[in-house]
């Protein structure tokens, strides 16, 4: 490992959506057996009420009882995923990937926060060169009785009408005891089965109701069940895969370490991460310019009876924008690098209403939950006011932020199992336009390992780490041009399980070296050779327009409000480790 070293000029190589949920009285088909309703496939589904419906969804997922009109189809008991999606392009023998850009956190009026239709949001989206996106509606009693099957009528009729966007069907969990996360399948016939048995037995909110006194702990159970509920559907082949990501994992700082590990340690090929940078970054801007002048994230809380006691009161806010448990050198995320953990971080919009955006919210405003209302569990579509809305704080899909994923093939299961990989990198502003990360020895005659893998070394040996970055040298949605100032390797041993899993602190992870590209239009090569590797360790990177640092410190500073966002870009990777053998 080396020391951290002076900014260095970069010199190598440059280059120029019911589910009929209606209280029925179904008609008397059985023949004097004592037969359960959700197995007697002479009642047809529309006469089930929903309880027994999700159950007969189930057991037809499970491959114990036949298919009755739309219900799962099997494949040697698994569902079958609808994984095209445009072009079938595929790894190349010299294991490069390609590259897509996505966003795995969305809100349509499906949700009582959200407004905009399925459709309007994937139309936005591949306006600004997105590939993938999951629509990621809150979970709620409203949302699990009817907006499951509704949301996936609209989400079937964009993926018809957008064959090249790939656009998964997903749920903003309210984890138990915990914040929010993203939870979603690859596109099959039980998708929406899936997803309302978990929001039904797992979601935070349809839970309480009926425990609302519930302790702590045993949320944080239900929470472990949840994720083990999740990896079990996978391991039994009732879905081909199930990711789930915590979103703003530091904005109210309610998501512990152990509760983090403890997810992780549920499923670890299904809990894989959290937001590296949270959505909502245009809620910053002041109100003189229609922003909600609030934390970038709306990161701008204090702790509560809820919190973990441990974090400190600038956990609470952004540094340049990224979440404090990834932003900080050594914090949290860190901490979970250095156990070997392979926990990734994302970027995206958390898209629920658009900054200077003429929409407001459609019919049925305040009766979202009403049970009495035409307007249960959704929205009318949005109404455009003619006018300037203020106070939003976001942006679309992929306008502001995107992660960057290194899928095998285009398709739905192929980005699903590269996210679980880690092969990720993440931005704002679209402060870079391309980015090769390889870790080789220094006689490697193949295209060494890349982001989220594992490379193998002899104690003593050198390696070497090679960082292809393309300038993005055309215009952002801001209309700016961005100029990439300074890249950092941060590296950090890997030293084992903690004693305590509420360790948030990695104290021997530090930049190792900084590079000075300041100059550099088009593409450029850096590389760095860690000398006679004697312990594990895990390399990241981070790159920066360099406009905002802290105050005598290459560190991102803590984010003023208010802020232009434009002004404070960054880009993050995932770490590639290197392993002693």
């Amino acid at each position: 490992m080396c020391d951290h070293e002076a900014p260095q000029t970069a010199a190598l190589h440059t280059h120029g959506d019911n589910h009929g949920h209606e209280n029925h009285s179904h008609t008397d088909h059985s023949d004097g057996n004592d037969v359960s309703p959700e197995v007697d496939l002479s009642i047809p589904d529309k006469e089930l009420p929903p309880t027994a419906l999700s159950r007969r969804r189930f057991l037809q997922a499970a491959g114990a009882l036949g298919v009755a009109g739309s219900g799962a189809m099997l494949i040697g008991g698994q569902a079958a995923a609808q994984t095209s999606a445009a072009s079938p392009a595929t790894t190349t023998a010299d294991g490069n990937y390609v590259w897509l850009s996505g966003d795995h956190h969305i809100h349509t009026q499906y949700s009582p926060d959200g407004q905009y239709t399925v459709d309007q949001h994937v139309t936005q989206a591949k306006r600004n060169s997105i590939d993938w996106m999951v629509i990621t509606d809150h979970g709620s009693v409203a949302h699990q009785k009817v907006s499951v099957a509704r949301t996936n009528a609209d989400v079937l009729k964009s993926r018809a009408a957008f064959p090249d966007m790939m656009v998964f069907q997903g749920l903003e969990w309210n984890i138990p005891g915990a914040e929010h996360g993203t939870v979603f399948f690859p596109p099959s016939d039980v998708e929406v089965l899936m997803l309302d048995l978990f929001e039904a037995n797992y979601d935070g909110a349809v839970l309480r109701p009926d425990n609302p006194k519930a302790d702590s702990v045993s949320l944080e159970r239900k929470a472990v069940e949840g994720v083990h509920w999740l990896a079990e559907q996978v391991r039994l082949k009732r879905v081909p895969a199930a990711l789930f990501l915590a979103n703003h994992p530091a904005r109210r700082g309610v998501d512990s370490p152990h509760e983090i590990r403890a997810w992780n340690n549920a499923g670890p090929n299904v809990a894989i991460g959290f937001e590296g940078a949270p959505g909502h970054q245009a809620a910053a801007f002041p109100k003189s310019l229609g922003g909600a002048e609030a934390g970038r994230g709306f990161y701008d809380n204090t702790p509560s009876i809820d919190s973990f006691p441990g974090y400190p009161l600038e956990s609470y806010r952004t540094f340049g924008g990224f979440d404090w448990m990834t932003a900080k050198v050594g914090g949290l995320w860190d901490s979970l690098l250095a156990e070997g953990r392979r926990w990734w971080i994302t970027v995206n919009s958390d898209s629920h209403s658009i900054y200077r955006d003429t929409f407001k919210r459609g019919a049925g405003d305040g009766k979202y939950a009403d049970p009495t209302s035409p307007y249960f569990g959704a929205y009318g579509d949005p109404i455009d006011t003619g006018a300037p809305v203020s106070g939003n704080g976001d942006f679309w899909p992929g306008w502001y932020g995107r992660t960057v994923v290194g899928a095998a093939r285009r398709d739905y299961l192929s980005v699903m199992q590269a996210m679980g990989k880690g092969r990720m990198w993440v931005m704002h502003g679209d402060l870079i336009k391309a980015l090769d990360v390889r870790v080789t020895g220094t006689s490697a005659a193949n295209g060494g390992v890349t982001l989220g893998g594992t490379y193998l070394a002899r104690s003593g040996d050198d390696v070497v780490l090679t960082m292809k970055i393309t300038v993005n040298g055309a215009m952002n949605n801001n209309g700016n041009v961005n100029a990439l100032k300074r890249v950092d390797v941060i590296t950090g041993p890997i030293t084992g399980a903690p004693k305590d899993m509420d360790v948030f602190l990695a104290p021997e992870t530090v930049v190792t070296k900084s590079f000075d590209v300041t100059a550099i239009t088009g593409e450029v090569t850096l590389m760095h050779t860690f000398k006679d590797v004697r312990r594990p360790f895990y390399v990241r990177l981070r790159g920066t327009d360099g406009r905002a640092a802290a105050t005598g410190s290459i560190e991102p500073r803590l984010d003023p409000v208010p802020v232009d966002p434009w002004t404070d870009l960054w880009f993050y990777t995932n770490p590639i480790f290197i392993e002693l053998g």
